[in-house]
């Protein structure tokens, strides 16, 4: 296989990916939306709520605000050597306190980790009007998104490499207009592809429909461009390699047991 970086950042990575199979690009995208780990709250503990929002609902957005985790510094609860009765290696506290009239963010909770705090602070939770009070303790787990989404890392998706074909059109400028992603421009009634943009092609086939077939669009069938973004818990750097080792262990535990 070979790698061809297009756009590289934290939180969005997009590359092509050649010579590979669709099996193969697609067991990445599974293993990193359903098996890299993730730090979510998974329990909340109720002192004090006199707003006008019900336990569960509360409990319910903490629940799925995207916690920043170092996969380094804990353990899945079920590895941990606690045996999942609960330690500083497998469990983060947070802890609220609020006083109306406010409004309650995420950014309120206060992390006992401080490398582990919510991604998006501003996130509202609840409003508060005077008199009404919150105050809870929550305790965020390491999980991944086969059991729930809360700890999913992102969104993985990939297509095929577009490779287009075009022969002489009749109404170059209707193609162009017609393409939603602007792949294609039109110079003296001639009809081409705008340099750069071909990756952008997500094969709609509006351009065949108008063409009558002058334009074909063929999948190379064996490259792809995969598209990462992530929700903030995790680098894509960092999710995709936690991908690659796991996929990794689960190669080698396939081999051990074919033999």
């Amino acid at each position: 296989m070979k790698i061809t970086m297009i756009e590289s950042g934290k939180e969005e990575v997009v590359f092509m990916l050649e010579k590979s199979m669709p099996a193969v690009v697609n067991t990445y995208r599974r293993l990193f939306i359903d098996e890299v780990p993730t730090l979510a709250v998974e329990d909340v503990e109720f002192r004090q709520n006199s707003s006008i929002h019900y336990d569960e609902t509360v409990a319910h957005r903490i629940g799925l605000l995207p916690i920043r985790t170092d996969l380094k510094s804990y353990n899945l609860p079920d590895e941990c050597k606690c045996e999942g009765e609960g330690c500083a290696q497998c469990q983060l506290k947070m802890k609220l306190k609020k006083s109306g009239p406010c409004t309650v963010y995420a950014g309120d909770l206060k992390s006992t980790d401080p490398k582990a705090v919510v991604v998006f602070p501003k996130t509202p939770i609840a409003k508060l009007l005077e008199g009404q009070d919150i105050e809870l303790e929550t305790t965020a787990v390491l999980g991944n998104g086969k059991s729930h989404m809360k700890w999913t890392p992102g969104i993985a998706y990939f297509k095929y490499v577009p490779k287009i074909n075009i022969k002489s059109v009749k109404n170059a400028d209707e193609i162009v207009s017609s393409c939603p992603q602007n792949v294609f421009e039109s110079k003296g009634g001639k009809l081409s592809v705008v340099k750069n943009k071909f990756l952008d092609c997500h094969h709609c086939g509006e351009c065949e429909k108008l063409s009558n077939g002058a334009v074909k669009l063929e999948p190379t069938g064996k490259d792809f461009v995969v598209s990462i973004e992530s929700w903030g818990q995790l680098t894509c750097k960092e999710a995709m390699l936690k991908a690659c080792e796991i996929f990794d262990n689960k190669l080698e535990t396939f081999a051990k047991l074919i033999k």
